[in-house]
C-alpha cells in the first residue's frame, strides 16, 4: 500500500511519525559529519528539502530528541555504513550512539520578510528572544553565575545592538555550560532577510548587523563545536560573510551533498512504481527534470513531484510557491541587454556567461552576471556545460553554458511576463487583437495606453525612464512573446542599443497573416515629427528585404503586413505602408 502524501510537512517528527512519502536523506549526516567543516553554508533552490534536513538533523543530534531513534528505524543512518574508514556492522554503528547526545541551537529566517530595516531588526531580534524562551531552565540551574542571568533577561524583541549580536554567541556558552558539550547551531534559510533588504531598499544597513551577528556566532564562538547554515545563494563575502575565513561553501556547481537535497531520477521512478503512475516517466521528466548539483545530473525538485504523486497530474507546483517578487524586478528592471538575453532563453535558447556564484546583491542593479547567478542559484537556470579557461590575457574565466531549467520554469516565466501587462492594464490585450486583426486605428489608441500605464513599472528608480526608453519597449517584446507564442514564431533582431530593433511574427498557421515591426525612438533634430520617424522605420523594413526570410519560407508576400513604431518618451504613433 502506498505511503499518504502529506503536502507541506517539513518537521521530519511529523513526517516519520505519520509514516508520510518519505525519501530517505539521512546519508547526509554520516557526509556531513565524516566531513568534519566547522561552518558549512548549503546553499539549494527554494523547496528542495532544506528545511526538513535541517530539521533531520536537529532531530538526531538534539538532546531534545534523545530516545527518539525510532524516527530513523528503517533509514540508512541507523543501519550499518561506513565511517571513519572502515565498515561498521548493524551492532557497531556509532550513529546510533551519537542520536540525541548534542545541545543544539536551530533558527531559522525563513519568515523575515519585512519592507523596513527596523522591523527586519526586531523581526530577527523577537526569533531569537523566542529561541531564549526554550531555554529559562538554564536561569533556575545553578550553571549561571549573575552576570551572565543578567544577559540572559536582556534579550528581547528591543534588544540593544550589541546584546543580539552576541545573544547565540552567549546561548552556545549557556548551554555548554549546562551540558558539558559544545553545541551545533542549525541557521536555516539565512538570506531570506537579504533579499527582501535588497527589494526595499536597505541593504546595506541590514548587512552590517547580520556581519556582526553572524562574526559572533560562527567566527569568534568558542563554545561552536558545528553549525550549518542553508539559504538559496551565496552572498558575496565582502557583505555579511566577510569575517568567516571557516566556513565551507557548498553551492549547486559543487560536488559535496550533491544527492542530499532534491530527488533523484531513481528516487522519483520508485515513486512512480509506488504510486501505480509508471508510464509517465517522459512526461515528468520534462516538466520537472533539469536540475543539477555537482556532477549530478537529472535532479528534481521535491515539492514538484509530491505535488504531482498527490495530484496524480502535471501542474506549475513549485514555481507557485517560490517567491518571484527579486527575480520579476530584476528582469522586468533590467537593461535592453538583460531583456534580450532573456528572450533567448524563453525561445528555448542557450545563453553563454562568466559567473560568479558570489551575489553581490549592491551589483544586482548594474551588473548582468549578478542576474544570471542569481537565476541559476535560485533554480530557474540549469548548466548545461561548463568550461574553466586561460584568456588570451592570462586571465582565468569561468564560462557556463546556461538555459532554462525546464518546462515548469518556463511555464512560470511566461506567467510572470503575462501579468506584467494584464495585472496593470487591459489595454494590452486589446492592442494583441487589433494587431492580429490588423486594426491600426485601434492598435494607435490601445498602445498609447499601455505606454502611459506602465512605463514607470518597468523604471529602475534611478531616474526619469525617458533617459532610457528600451527598458519599456523590450518589455513590450517579451509581452508579445508571451502573448503570442501560440499563434506565432516570434524572431527579433535583437541588435544592442535601440538603433534597430524590428519584431517579426511568422504564423504558425496559414490563415494568419505574417508581422514586422520596427521600433524607432524619435530623433528630433533628424524628425520633426513622430510621422517622420514612422515612415523611417518603414523605409527599414525594405531598404533592409526584413520581409526576404518570410518570402523563403512560402510565405507570399502579400500576407506580410509591416508596422513602424515611433516612440517620443510616453507618446507612441504606429504606421504601416500603403
Amino acid at each position: 500500500m502506498a505511503r499518504v502524501i502529506g503536502i507541506g510537512h517539513d518537521d521530519f517528527g511529523t513526517v516519520r511519525e505519520s509514516h508520510n512519502f518519505y525519501i530517505d536523506k539521512t546519508n547526509f549526516i554520516q557526509e556531513w559529519w565524516e566531513s568534519n567543516d566547522k561552518v558549512t553554508l548549503i546553499t539549494r533552490p527554494r523547496r528542495f528539502g532544506k528545511t526538513l534536513n535541517m530539521s533531520m538533523l536537529e532531530h538526531f543530534f538534539s538532546v531534545k530528541y534523545a530516545g527518539r531513534g525510532d524516527l530513523f528505524e528503517g533509514l540508512s543512518i541507523w543501519q550499518g555504513g561506513f565511517a571513519d574508514g572502515e565498515i561498521y556492522s548493524y551492532e557497531e554503528n556509532k550513529y546510533r550512539q551519537m542520536q540525541g547526545t548534542w545541545p543544539v541551537i536551530s533558527i531559522s529566517f525563513a519568515k523575515v520578510k519585512e519592507t523596513t530595516f527596523r522591523s527586519t531588526q526586531k523581526r530577527i531580534c523577537q526569533i531569537i528572544t523566542e529561541l531564549y524562551n526554550k531555554f529559562d531552565f538554564l536561569v533556575e540551574s545553578g550553571k549561571l553565575n549573575e552576570n551572565e542571568k543578567e544577559f540572559y533577561w536582556k534579550v528581547s524583541a528591543d534588544m540593544e545592538d550589541y546584546v543580539a549580536a552576541d545573544s547565540l554567541n552567549a546561548l552556545s556558552h549557556f548551554l555548554m555550560k549546562y551540558y558539558g558539550k559544545k553545541v551545533i547551531i542549525l541557521l536555516d534559510e539565512y538570506d531570506t532577510p537579504m533579499q527582501e533588504a535588497y527589494v526595499n531598499g536597505y541593504w546595506r544597513e541590514l548587512a552590517d548587523f547580520i556581519r556582526n551577528l553572524f562574526n559572533s556566532t560562527f567566527k569568534t564562538n568558542p563554545y561552536l563545536e558545528r553549525a550549518v547554515m542553508t539559504g538559496i545563494t551565496r552572498t558575496s563575502k565582502e557583505s555579511i560573510l566577510s569575517d568567516l575565513n571557516n566556513l565551507e561553501v557548498v553551492t549547486t556547481t559543487s560536488e559535496k551533498y550533491e544527492d542530499c537535497f532534491g530527488f533523484t531520477e531513481e528516487e522519483v521512478y520508485e515513486a512512480l512504481k509506488e504510486y501505480e503512475l509508471t508510464g509517465q516517466e517522459q512526461q515528468i521528466k520534462d516538466w520537472y527534470d533539469g536540475f543539477s548539483f555537482g556532477k549530478r545530473k537529472d535532479m528534481y525538485n521535491p515539492w514538484s513531484i509530491i505535488s504531482f504523486l498527490n495530484e496524480r497530474k502535471v501542474g506549475v507546483y513549485w514555481a507557485n510557491t517560490s517567491s518571484n517578487s527579486l527575480v520579476g524586478k530584476l528582469i522586468r528592471e533590467g537593461n535592453p541587454g538583460v531583456k534580450i538575453t532573456f528572450e533567448h532563453l524563453l525561445q528555448g535558447e542557450s545563453i553563454q556567461e562568466e559567473l560568479d556564484e558570489q551575489i553581490v546583491y549592491d551589483q544586482l542593479d548594474d551588473e548582468e552576471q549578478a542576474i544570471w547567478s542569481l537565476l541559476l542559484a535560485s533554480g530557474y537556470l540549469k548548466v548545461k556545460n561548463y568550461r574553466a579557461f586561460m584568456s588570451d590575457f592570462g586571465e582565468w574565466k569561468q564560462e557556463y553554458e546556461l538555459g532554462l531549467t525546464n518546462f515548469e520554469v518556463k511555464v512560470m516565466f511566461r506567467r510572470m511576463v503575462r501579468k506584467w501587462f494584464s495585472g496593470s492594464t487591459s489595454g494590452y490585450n486589446d492592442f494583441i487583437k487589433a494587431l492580429i486583426v490588423g486594426d491600426l486605428k485601434a492598435m494607435n489608441v490601445y498602445m498609447n495606453k499601455v505606454t502611459i500605464e506602465m512605463f514607470s513599472f518597468f523604471d529602475t528608480g534611478k531616474g526619469a525612464l525617458g533617459d532610457e526608453p528600451e527598458r519599456f519597449y523590450h518589455g513590450f517584446v517579451l509581452g508579445l512573446m508571451t502573448e503570442l507564442a501560440d499563434r506565432y514564431v516570434l524572431t527579433s533582431n535583437r541588435e544592442s542599443g535601440f538603433g534597430r530593433y524590428d519584431v517579426m511574427l511568422e504564423p504558425r498557421k496559414l490563415v494568419d497573416d505574417a508581422v514586422i515591426l520596427e521600433f524607432k525612438v524619435q530623433d528630433k533634430e533628424e524628425e520633426a515629427e513622430l510621422s517622420d520617424t514612422v515612415q523611417k522605420a518603414l523605409n527599414q523594413i525594405e531598404e533592409r528585404q526584413y520581409e526576404g526570410a518570410l518570402i523563403a519560407k512560402g510565405i507570399p508576400k502579400e500576407r506580410i503586413r509591416k508596422y513602424g513604431f515611433a516612440f517620443c518618451g510616453k507618446r507612441v504613433l504606429i504606421g504601416t505602408a500603403s
